[in-house]
């Protein structure tokens, strides 16, 4: 014997409500993984480039930097970047939502 619970209309509502917010925290966190992402390539040829360059023709840096250091450096950076930019895009997008939802909810009919 299943007991069948009648939902109330706020429980259906605050649960519509539940799946809504996830809907958009995904959405959110995927776009900041896009952005990092897009960040990261470009920091990682950036960097890549001078470094490698630097590896080759100064004396410091090919006595110094081996190919390891090399793939530290670029690696370090791509990460950095990667991070940062996605760490910025979901709190901005965060931001824009929560505003967005505070002027929805202050409309009074």
């Amino acid at each position: 014997m299943a007991k069948e619970v009648a939902q109330s209309p706020l429980e259906v509502s605050s649960l519509a409500s539940l799946d809504q917010r996830l809907a958009v925290a995904k959405r959110c966190s995927h776009e900041g993984v896009i952005a990092g992402a897009k960040a990261a390539i470009v920091a990682g040829i950036a960097t890549a480039i001078p470094t490698l360059v630097s590896a080759r023709m100064l004396p410091w840096a090919r006595a110094n930097l081996n190919h390891t250091a090399q793939a530290l450096i670029v690696s370090t950076v791509a990460g950095a970047a990667y991070f940062i930019v996605a760490d910025k895009t979901v709190l901005a997008m965060a931001r824009r939502n929560s505003f967005h939802q505070g002027r929805s909810s202050n409309i009074r009919p």
